[in-house]
């Protein structure tokens, strides 16, 4: 299991694309079904399915041109050859965002709560498509040099010069992370129902920290400029963001935020200029080693999530008073 048997399910289907098809279906039957429970108008979901699919096709390609330019710029009529790979799942979900918000203003619904309905099965659709990584030997990490570590689906084995080298297996790390949180919003699915955009901001919230930390990792990343690895950047951004949102958020429900929160906030801020400074490679050198760069930008992400849930629980809290009946 270690190196894939083929890279095609069937025939000529590839097994990449046969995931982020099932992965999209899985993705629209779940929408389907929270649609019911979130009073949008029936096929709401189906009709904007239309336009959503092509639209992060479109955006996935997009954004890796952009930032894979020196691949194209003697070519340009070449970054139309999509089947010959080259998506990022940022891309996707940004243009996704934007249809949503077009869709939405046209026909005058919710932008958030639309937002709500879709995320959980992007997740677990993120999850599925990982795994067409594996198949496509791609989206791997750092080689893995202790013996003890080398086996699947820890490593995998990947050609290098002609001899098969261990990996780390960074598509699979974060298929578990995306997993991981597909089951968290689902938890909470209820309860967060009641306050429009809390689980979109849960999932930009969650994906980011667990992307913010995995992206270091990979051998394939694609950069903004120089050192700067664009999908770890982006993930900090919106770490920040969502945090700063909810704070905002929470501070014109109930008033305040308290003492012993504001003291976890100012590590976090500091811890978060740390991580920038190291996302731009300015200390680079002092984090050379696995295991300090783990601690580092996993000691952030889990400083950020406890001040999330925190956050998260004096919001729900206070927008639905009886949310812990």
């Amino acid at each position: 299991m270690a190196v894939p048997y083929s890279r095609m399910f069937f025939g000529l289907v590839p097994w990449y694309s046969f995931l982020i098809v099932l992965g999209a279906a899985l993705a629209i039957f779940l929408a389907v079904r929270e649609e019911k429970r979130s009073d949008l108008p029936k096929d709401t979901v189906i009709d904007l399915a239309l336009w959503l699919l092509p639209a992060g096709i479109l955006g996935a390609r997009l954004y890796y041109v952009v930032f894979s330019w020196d691949q194209f710029h003697d070519d340009p009529v070449s970054a139309l050859y999509i089947w010959e790979g080259g998506i990022a799942i940022f891309g996707a979900v940004i243009a996704g965002f934007l249809v949503v918000v077009l869709f939405c203003r046209r026909r005058r619904l919710p932008i958030l709560r639309v937002c709500d309905v879709l995320v959980p099965g992007l997740v677990l659709a993120q999850a599925i498509g990982r795994w067409g990584n594996y198949f496509n030997m791609e989206a791997y990490g750092e080689p893995i040099t202790n013996p003890a570590f080398q086996f699947f689906p820890l490593g995998v084995l990947i050609s290098d010069s002609g001899k098969p080298v261990w990996h780390m297996a960074t598509f699979f790390y974060e298929s578990v992370w995306d997993f991981a949180v597909f089951l968290i919003l689902l938890a909470s699915r209820r309860r967060c129902r009641a306050v429009s955009g809390i689980t979109f901001f849960m999932y930009l919230f969650l994906y980011s920290a667990g992307r913010l930390v995995i992206e270091d990792f990979r051998m394939d990343s694609l950069y903004a400029s120089g050192s700067l690895r664009a999908s770890q950047l982006l993930s900090l951004l919106l770490c920040a963001a969502v945090l700063v949102l909810f704070l905002i958020r929470l501070r014109r429900t109930s008033g305040g935020c308290p003492p012993w929160l504001s003291a976890l906030l100012v590590p976090d801020g500091l811890f978060a200029v740390a991580v920038l400074l190291y996302c731009v490679r300015l200390p680079a050198l002092c984090f050379s080693a696995i295991s300090a760069r783990l601690a580092f930008l996993g000691g952030f992400s889990a400083l950020s999530l406890l001040v999330f849930f925190l956050l998260y629980r004096l919001l729900i809290n206070a927008e639905v008073p009886d949310a812990h009946d």
